[in-house]
């Protein structure tokens, strides 16, 4: 029965493990993602670091994914920009990736 619970726990700390790195990996993401945005809209410096910070709080906070999607759209068209919310999930998409990938190389 010993095996069988080592096995158990194992399974739990990869999941687990897994589970934060995913979390990293999406906050990155979003953090990216409110970078991405605030240069095409033309934001510097300060503000476009306080623009992706912004993002961030937000989707942790209870927007999520959807709430991150419409306001980063708003947002682009608001600045007269022609970015549709597709272009943005697909953005969010590439982003993920890089993130996943930032995030393995450094554990």
């Amino acid at each position: 029965m010993s095996t069988f619970n080592d096995r158990e726990a194992g399974f739990e700390g990869k999941f687990a493990h897994d589970e934060e790195q995913e979390f990293k990996a999406t906050a990155r993401r979003t953090r990216l993602l409110g970078l991405w945005a605030a240069e095409q809209m033309g934001l510097e410096g300060q503000h476009r670091e306080d623009y992706a910070a912004a993002i961030v709080r937000m989707e942790l906070t209870a927007a999520g994914d959807a709430g991150v999607l419409r306001k980063v759209a708003g947002d682009l068209a608001g600045a007269g920009l022609k970015v549709s919310e597709d272009q943005v999930r697909g953005k969010m998409d590439e982003l993920q990736a890089v993130a996943r990938g930032q995030i393995q190389a450094e554990g």
